[in-house]
């Protein structure tokens, strides 16, 4: 009764071993670097196992990078793990925030496509698009709901998916879009949820600005600045950043309270001081995130901020994503046959389990049924042995023996001949030409006693000879025969039993009275 949580147990720990953790991979492919992230997470277990960054232009392509990033960051030999995530440049994409009617709430995939084919430069039948429904209502010219759509051409995405895998071998599971992926953080960077607040991720020639309120992503933009230029383009990016900042207030939206730069810029010397007096508000560097750090370099842990986007896109692999996936309608992800060879032995586990619990629970229903029936077999001996007097625990037999007791008997209790009968009888089986007188006629449990004067002792022994031949009237006798006194007639005394077929059990229907059979011939009374 132990195998089952024996074989939990070797499944859990066998999960939790670091050879059978899930293993996942953020890209985040920039004009001059490629950085890669690795997350390996177990149950109620997520890791940072890995970073790396390799410029561009040394590894002399951007595939070239992508490969020897990955290499470097999951280990020289091992494999690429079981999912790949990467985004696409926020300025290859559109984001835009879409009222729409309460009523449409359940139909927003269907309803988007036509709000959308008049806002974007493209035909929407060449883009693929994701969205987000924002929390609460806009209450604006009768749009009760926002929804934050992430729109890109279909072409730029399956160009991204096609250069991860002709780079790696691989295709990515999920494509983002931005900055959105950096939400992903927010379990692990509480800051990211207090209030609202904006993430730059500066990079060379661009920057992605998010903003979020209580975690949620509520608006994202794209500046053409980067770190490019700096410090001389510093009062051009500031102002890009208060633009972007007031269009957001634009669409009824609050200040940021805090702003956090990450990216390839965010350790610019200077670049916090600048901004924060430029932008008034706090600006700081992205916190490091709480995750467990295994195989991380003290100089990766430092500059953490730089792969925010990779780990952002690595963690929403996982089931609770909050970004954008740009892997949808045309481009769908479909796991191949070789993702389910490496789960084999995990779903072997699984299966084992579910076998084993089946198994066990059909022995346990069986033991219980069968306990059941030997009750109630001793309770239906004893009940037998006490109400029909024969022990017995089978059921059909114990039926059988309610039935022997509890038939009715269609046999009728009344005799088949009395006491009239014998009258009747009598009187036939007399003939006309003989004297006869009956003193006394005594019936006693079908006994008769017959007391009777005839004329002479063969006129007796006619009378018995008759009976004889009658089927109810069993072994007449004559007894007793004296002369009467005074007379020369004889008195007698004749006794039989009145027994007829039909009174024995079985012994068939009931036939006529012998009363009721009797011929409708005159009868003869005593004095003939």
């Amino acid at each position: 009764m132990r195998r089952v949580p024996a074989v939990l147990s070797s499944i859990t720990e066998s999960n939790k071993g670091e050879n059978e953790m899930s293993t996942w991979l953020g890209i985040d492919i920039g004009t001059t670097a490629v950085k890669v992230a690795v997350i390996r997470t177990a149950y109620r277990k997520v890791q940072l196992a890995g970073l790396a960054s390799v410029e561009v232009a040394q590894a002399g392509g951007v595939a070239e990078a992508l490969a020897q990033a990955a290499r470097a960051a999951v280990g020289e030999g091992a494999g690429l793990g079981d999912a790949l995530a990467v985004s696409l440049e926020g300025a290859r994409g559109t984001v835009k925030v879409v009222g729409l009617p309460a009523s449409a709430l359940k139909q927003v995939a269907e309803v988007l496509p036509f709000e959308l084919e008049s806002q974007l430069p493209f035909d929407i039948a060449e883009a693929v698009f994701d969205y987000r429904i924002l929390p609460g209502l806009r209450e604006q010219k009768g749009e009760e709901l926002g929804v934050l759509v992430g729109v890109a051409k279909t072409a730029d995405v399956a160009g991204r998916i096609e250069l991860v895998k002709s780079a790696l071998g691989l295709e990515p599971e999920r494509v983002g879009i931005g900055a959105f992926p950096i939400a992903n953080l927010l379990p692990f960077v509480p800051a990211l949820g207090e209030g609202v607040v904006a993430v730059v991720d500066l990079g060379t020639v661009s920057s992605d600005v998010l903003i979020l309120k209580g975690g949620e992503p509520l608006f994202a933009r794209t500046i053409a600045l980067g770190t490019k230029g700096l410090p001389g383009t510093a009062a051009k990016l500031a102002r890009e950043l208060r633009t972007t900042i007031a269009a957001h207030r634009s669409q009824g939206g609050e200040s940021p309270a805090r702003l956090f730069l990450c990216g390839g810029g965010a350790f610019v010397s200077g670049a916090e001081a600048f901004l924060s007096s430029a932008l008034e508000v706090p600006v700081e560097v992205l916190p490091v995130p709480s995750l467990e750090m295994v195989s991380v370099s003290a100089d990766h842990v430092v500059a953490l901020a730089r792969f925010a986007k990779a780990i952002g896109l690595a963690l929403g692999l996982g089931p609770r994503a909050l970004g954008l996936n740009l892997r949808k309608g045309p481009l769908a992800f479909e796991r191949g046959f070789a993702w389910v060879k490496e789960k084999v032995p995990l779903l072997a586990g699984l299966a084992a389990v579910i076998v084993v619990s089946f198994l066990f629970s059909a022995w346990a229903q069986l033991y219980a049924t069968s306990k059941e029936k030997a009750v109630l077999e001793q309770s239906l001996g004893l009940v037998t042995k006490d109400v029909l007097a024969e022990e017995t625990s089978s059921a059909a037999r114990a039926s059988e023996l309610l039935a022997s007791q509890t038939t009715l008997s269609d046999d009728d209790p009344l005799p088949h001949a009395d006491a009239f009968d014998v009258m009747v009888k009598l009187s036939e089986l007399i003939p006309p030409s003989m004297t006869h007188d009956i003193e006394e006629l005594d019936i006693q449990k079908q006994h008769v006693i017959v007391h009777g004067i005839v004329g002479s002792i063969p006129d007796a022994q006619a009378i018995k000879t008759a009976l004889a031949t009658e089927r109810c009237f069993v072994d007449p006798k004559i007894t007793r025969t004296n002369a009467q006194v005074g007379s020369t007639a004889q008195k007698y005394v004749l006794e039989f039993d009145i027994k007829c077929p039909e009174d024995t059990k079985g012994g068939g229907k009931k036939a006529p009275s012998l009363a009721a059979s009797a011929s409708a011939s005159p009868s003869a009374t005593g004095g003939k």
